[in-house]
């Protein structure tokens, strides 16, 4: 069965992140992961207190660098460490833990611009909520964009309201669409992440959020499996009331439904989680990541199926 999909090298069905970099700069593009000491309005108290409640101390920063080293030395450690592996890539800063724009201007001025123009890097990536994103604040972020290319990830997680208010997200949909907006407005690339599997979802309605982020105005997404990470608000939830989790076929069936609703122009950034093992309490079956890469792959190909089939 031949494979006409367009926006692959690696005989894919879905928009590879890899198709996207290497079109764009047609060379190796790698992005290094920075923790620049921010928070996050649901853990100072602005809005709640503890933070997402699958997210850990770290702030979804595991694989950033160390906090206690400026941002440039975060920076150059690791990408002396990627430059072994490919001598000639360029880089994107990603500013990854916490909430990357959850401060006055100033502070995002002194954190982003050292890296605007390095010449090894082609971009910024910065990880934040769709609440901290003001009219100033998207303004600002697209005078950044006129100087090199500025990625935003906002994370959605889901759809639906109420499982926000089971992990504490503190932000309901209509308040993501609004910040979403926002950086549309000012001309900025956008890529949202749910999350499969979070407590007490359905099929349908996990299917739901991805039919209905397939309909929003963004250009990547993430498609993150749920894992419990141990010493977190939801690993104490789980072990004091069990719900149900997803099995690894589960998990890769759904996926595969769900990219049929997402347009062929998406980006897709990611298709599993990325547990740090030390960490990890359940699901076990989410540590093989290339595994269920291959399988969706697998089942892709077995049913004749692309991304973007159904929209």
């Amino acid at each position: 069965m031949k494979n006409n999909f367009p926006y692959t090298l690696d005989n894919k069905r879905y928009h590879t992140y890899n198709y996207f970099l290497k079109k764009k700069y047609h060379t190796k593009v790698a992005k290094v992961a920075l923790n620049a000491d921010f928070t996050c309005p649901n853990r100072d108290g602005s809005k709640g207190v503890g933070g997402c409640s699958f997210c850990s101390s770290m702030g979804a920063g595991e694989y950033a660098g160390n906090v206690n080293d400026d941002l440039m030395k975060q920076f150059n450690d690791q990408k002396e460490i990627m430059r072994r592996k490919w001598p000639h890539c360029q880089f994107i800063p990603y500013f990854q833990a916490f909430t990357n724009t959850y401060a006055p201007i100033e502070t995002l001025k002194q954190r982003f611009e050292p890296f605007l123009h390095l010449e090894d890097c082609v971009g910024l990536a910065i990880a934040t909520r769709a609440d901290c994103i003001t009219e100033e604040i998207a303004q600002y972020l697209g005078t950044l964009n006129k100087e090199t290319d500025i990625y935003i990830e906002l994370g959605l997680q889901s759809i639906h309201d109420e499982t926000s208010k089971i992990i504490n997200r503190c932000e309901d949909f209509e308040t993501f669409k609004k910040g979403l907006s926002l950086l549309r407005k000012y001309g900025l690339e956008v890529c949202v992440h749910i999350i499969n599997g979070l407590p007490y979802e359905t099929h349908e309605m996990m299917l739901e959020t991805a039919i209905e982020v397939g309909k929003l105005d963004i250009q990547a997404i993430k498609i993150h499996s749920l894992y419990i990470m141990k010493n977190t608000a939801l690993y104490l939830q789980y072990m004091n009331k069990p719900f149900p989790l997803l099995s690894r076929d589960d998990y890769i069936s759904l996926v595969v439904e769900q990219l049929r609703h997402i347009p062929s122009h998406v980006v897709v950034e990611r298709l599993t989680g990325d547990a740090m093992i030390g960490q990890l309490f359940e699901p076990q079956w989410s540590i093989r990541k290339t595994t269920i890469l291959n399988d969706i792959d697998k089942l892709m190909a077995k049913n004749d199926i692309y991304q973007g089939d159904l929209v």
